[in-house]
């Protein structure tokens, strides 16, 4: 199924130097297939300006051929590189 997304995210550094951060975005398909997502996350910096996050992921959507994504926490891993390029990987946490 082809899906676009879009997303943002706010970050913030803590005491210990570890970063906590929100997002939120919209999955958009064919056929007016919608759904939202909202997670949170802890990350930290790595060499070089990287940035390395951990978290979770929750979708919400009226659409019927997305409502499995209802019951859905995806656990995800998303890094940043020190050119700024991102890269994201999600699992179904079962």
């Amino acid at each position: 199924m082809d899906i676009n997304e879009v997303g943002t995210y706010w970050s913030e550094a803590r005491p210990d130097g570890t970063l906590y951060g929100e997002g939120q975005g919209v999955l958009i398909g064919a056929e007016g297939l919608v759904a939202t997502w909202k997670g949170q996350g802890v990350g930290k910096f790595g060499a070089g300006g990287t940035v390395s996050y951990r978290g979770a992921v929750y979708y919400s959507t009226a659409a019927p051929k997305l409502a499995r994504l209802n019951s859905v926490a995806a656990v995800f891993e998303f890094d940043v590189d020190a050119e700024g390029n991102t890269h994201s990987k999600l699992w179904e946490w079962k």
